[in-house]
């Protein structure tokens, strides 16, 4: 086993002696083995290491077993931590429950059977390392993930870049030549008439290419910042579809965003709008965007027909390439996306963290007067 692969087990006894019996029944399991004379040095490990099993006495002195474990399960890094209780005090019923009420996997009474305690504790080790590997993998799929996302946003700048700096410039070259034509050769009416047409269908395809580009990335995204582009946005496809769609941005002074976070805001608005659009039928949206409390949440609701349960439910038969990206992006931020039927319309709102809380474990104060 390299030492990458090994697991750290965590010994918790006030007795010495007890911690040298486990180290050697333990040892030719080849882990981490790591002990603590105390439950406030326990917890001192704890923070500092990555510990896969916990075996601890019950009884032991200033903070007992009990305790520590109530503490180790009150922290959201640990409560996956396996503890395995030992004890020849502690032996009925009602302690085993109170034991397992705790978090504990396993409570273990002196005399020690060796090969029973290797055995449980193996057992332990191997869903924790198990449990890293794949950690391990999710990790480098959402590696992979987000470089296809921001290959796939720095390939839409390119081709909107292309659009308008390539052909739409061209068009527009084109068409400066057919209006000094119309204006310096005598021509015929049907002829005269012709050029016109061209040059009024070459407007149109300019304005369609610049459109384009805009919607596969908007400038004003990285000039100006979320709210014009949303804005902008907005008010072209209420143009567009018809449908009468409102913005709130809380705070009103909205601030800048990571650029990331932008990016993904704004490409959830326009996801789901196009859902609006092409599915539901309504005729009223609403969008909303608040920045509070080291997150972002965007909710976009409309009086249309609403969304089956399937899609509510984000079934894979049923959700298409859209609601897929959505939830990919918002899950690279580790945020949430709920969608769902209001009884009038849908709801789609995701939320995504933009900073996180110090989580840390609070030692209990020591009583000096039983010192």
């Amino acid at each position: 086993m390299s030492a990458n692969d090994k697991v750290n087990i965590l010994m918790v006894d006030d007795q010495p002696a007890k911690l040298l019996s486990y180290e050697a029944i333990l040892a030719e399991l080849g882990e981490n083995l790591i002990k603590a004379n105390s439950g406030r040095e326990a917890l001192e490990v704890l923070l500092k290491n990555e510990i896969a099993v916990v075996l601890m006495d019950v009884s032991m002195p200033d903070l007992d077993g009990f305790e520590l474990a109530d503490m180790i399960q009150q922290h959201p890094r640990f409560q996956d931590v396996a503890i395995i209780f030992i004890s020849a005090v502690h032996l009925s019923d009602l302690d085993r429950i109170k034991a397992y009420q705790r978090g504990a996997v396993d409570y273990i009474s002196v005399p020690i059977n060796p090969q029973l305690l290797r055995a449980k504790v193996s057992v332990f080790a191997e869903l924790h390392r198990r449990a890293r590997q794949l950690e391990a993998l999710n990790k480098e799929l959402r590696r992979l993930s987000a470089s296809l996302i921001v290959a796939q946003d720095d390939e839409r700048r390119r081709i909107a870049r292309e659009l308008h700096d390539g052909l739409g410039q061209d068009l527009v070259a084109a068409k400066m030549i057919l209006d000094g034509l119309a204006q310096q050769c005598p021509l015929a009416k049907p002829a005269r008439q012709s050029i016109i047409d061209v040059c009024t269908i070459m407007d149109n395809a300019i304005q369609q290419i610049r459109s384009t580009s805009y919607l596969l990335h908007p400038p004003m995204l990285d000039e100006v910042g979320l709210p014009s582009a949303v804005q902008w946005y907005l008010d072209g496809l209420s143009e567009r579809s018809g449908i009468a769609i409102s913005l709130d941005l809380q705070p009103k002074e909205f601030p800048r965003l990571p650029p990331e976070v932008e990016r993904t805001v704004f490409r959830i608005i326009q996801e789901a709008l196009t859902n609006v659009f092409r599915h539901s039928g309504a005729r009223r949206a609403w969008v909303s965007v608040v920045n509070e409390d080291g997150r972002v949440t965007c909710s976009v609701s409309d009086d249309g027909t609403g969304v089956s349960d399937q899609i509510s439910e984000f079934r894979s038969d049923s959700i298409g390439i859209g609601i897929s990206g959505m939830r990919q992006r918002v899950k690279e931020f580790g945020g949430t996306l709920q969608f769902r039927n209001t009884g009038s319309g849908s709801l789609l709102v995701a939320t995504i963290p933009i900073a996180s809380p110090t989580l840390s474990l609070q030692l209990p104060s020591r009583n000096k007067d039983a010192e």
